[in-house]
């Protein structure tokens, strides 16, 4: 089995319609989430999230992917250094 790694998953949402579509992503893989933290930047017209995953990194990855090939949404991963 793939060893877990810390990561976070930062997503920016420029199109506030895909919001359903990026939660039900984050819900499906909701057993990995550490936490979140969602900002509504109005004055910008987007959305910033960040998920903190504990998780195998081909499942952030297909995460990342999943969220980041949404119109108007970017999504990027930092992982952690290994120990």
């Amino acid at each position: 089995m793939e060893e877990k790694r810390l990561a976070v998953l930062s997503v920016m949402a420029e199109d506030r319609q895909e919001a359903e579509k990026i939660n039900a992503y984050l819900s499906e893989y909701g057993e990995y989430a550490v936490g979140r933290m969602g900002i509504p930047y109005r004055e910008r017209n987007v959305s910033v999230i960040c998920v903190v995953l504990d998780a195998p990194p081909s499942v952030i990855n297909a995460l990342t992917g999943k969220i980041g090939a949404l119109n108007g949404v970017t999504a990027k991963t930092l992982f952690g250094k290994q120990k």
